[in-house]
């Protein structure tokens, strides 16, 4: 391995930091023993500035450059920014329909819609379509339960990171201090 600059973020597959090394787990490091790394990092990503400054926590986070692209909104430095999971409101989500085919008796494919809260049959063979084919039927129709179609996913959660493989973002405490032209 190469020397590093004092600062350098690299990852490492191992459940240790490498000597000359720390987790970037914005954990606060004293500036009295990190002078060289305090010059660079400041305290961007925390601390008082007199008696210590904060690495950077990439914990379950991405990394992203500061600044701003086309379209994008500007980022800071040491600014952090999304959420691991999210819920979403009834306005988020689309306008949609379930559809259920079911049978009755012998093979033939009924498809039943939800109207006005009773389910209408219609036969589907040969290509035809008749409305109420199984007029008999008529009066076996029942009202659908309201919690067969109503909201799901009682405000919970989901998952709103991209896939991801679990190796620590470590920083360079020590090495070349990096030119600044």
């Amino acid at each position: 391995m190469s020397e590093p600059f004092v600062g350098e973020i690299r990852q490492f597959p191992y459940s240790f930091a490498p000597h000359n090394f720390a987790y970037c787990a914005g954990q606060l490091m004293p500036i009295q023993q990190n002078t060289a790394l305090f010059s660079l990092l400041g305290v961007n990503y925390g601390g008082n500035g007199t008696s210590n400054f904060g690495l950077p926590n990439l914990q379950g986070r991405a990394m992203m450059h500061q600044g701003n692209g086309p379209g994008l909104t500007p980022r800071a430095i040491g600014e952090s920014d999304g959420a691991a999971t999210v819920s979403l409101i009834q306005a988020e989500i689309p306008a949609h329909n379930h559809l259920m085919t079911v049978k009755i008796g012998a093979p033939v494919n009924i498809a039943v819609t939800g109207t006005g809260g009773y389910l209408t049959v219609s036969e589907q063979s040969d290509g035809t379509t008749r409305q109420n084919a199984y007029s008999n039927l008529t009066n076996q129709l029942v009202p659908l339960a309201p919690t067969m179609l109503s909201l799901s996913g009682s405000s919970a959660a989901h998952e709103n990171r991209q896939p991801f493989l679990v190796i620590p973002f470590c920083i360079a405490l020590f090495g070349m201090f990096p030119s600044r032209n």
